[in-house]
């Protein structure tokens, strides 16, 4: 388990499966200790035993099994309250609240936004705590989550709504691959002096068996190659390289998805 110190909370992060994160939110000011997409049960409840803490909440990002396989286990054991998207309800196992990117829960000590990012399911949403975005599987290090439910045009869209959030503003997604994704940006966003660099850094944490992630918005849009069609010039230069007939944002950023799909 990693911890990462924030001004109001604390994040633990829990390594499960094969490549998945839980995260475990710790408020600093009440007795909140919510748990962020529980792909297993055991983990976090030795978790919260280590912390002396009783969970309170889960929050759900999207309904897939390796983000909700705890659920009902861990609300069986804590009583504590499922918090998914009103429009995913009946794909979220035990849910208790449904918010919308309107109406965001409303936890003691924490200041929470939903943000509503269709793409990877249809349903899928984030949460912002302060200066921490818990996005599931919408955005990874380096990548985004492959599109079964929503289009391209959704996707981009949400990232969008991401990628402006604050600079400072830590990544928490629910897998590492960062590493993978690295070598398929190096592939497509050549001579990226930033990406180098971060490939140099995240191998040298995963040679340490350490996490990547948290990673960043500042990070991910200088070598996130999802987010690199935010840039005009990239995008032109994309769309040379691979002949494309136009260089918009989502017609690169759909080329981009899809070279990564047949890769």
């Amino acid at each position: 388990m990693w911890s990462y110190q924030h001004q109001h909370f604390t994040v633990h992060q829990l390594p499960v499966l094969r490549d998945n994160y839980i995260y475990l939110i710790e408020a600093h000011t009440s007795d909140a200790l919510i748990v962020i997409d529980p792909a297993e049960a055991v983990a976090v409840q030795r978790a919260c035993k280590a912390l002396e803490k009783k969970l309170t909440h889960i929050f759900n990002t999207h309904h897939h099994w390796d983000h909700t396989d705890g659920n009902l286990q861990l609300k069986a054991h804590f009583d504590c309250q499922i918090i998914g998207a009103k429009c995913d309800a009946e794909r979220i196992p035990g849910i208790d609240i449904q918010v919308t990117q309107h109406d965001a829960p409303e936890i003691a000590g924490l200041s929470i936004q939903t943000i509503e990012v269709p793409g990877h399911t249809s349903g899928h949403i984030a949460f912002v705590i302060d200066d921490a975005l818990f996005c599931g599987d919408t955005m990874f290090g380096a990548g985004c989550g492959r599109l079964f439910e929503g289009t391209p045009a959704q996707m981009w869209n949400s990232l969008c709504k991401l990628a402006a959030l604050d600079p400072i503003t830590k990544v928490y997604c629910a897998h590492e691959y960062t590493m993978a994704n690295l070598e398929f940006s190096r592939s497509i966003d050549l001579d990226n002096l930033a990406l180098t660099e971060r490939m140099h850094r995240d191998g040298s944490l995963r040679q340490q068996n350490k996490p990547t992630i948290p990673s960043s918005i500042a990070v991910e849009l200088v070598t996130n190659p999802f987010l690199r069609s935010l840039d005009e010039s990239f995008c032109q230069t994309y769309a040379a390289r691979y002949k494309l007939s136009v260089s918009d944002a989502l017609t690169v950023f759909t080329d981009i998805r899809l070279r990564k799909d047949r890769g």
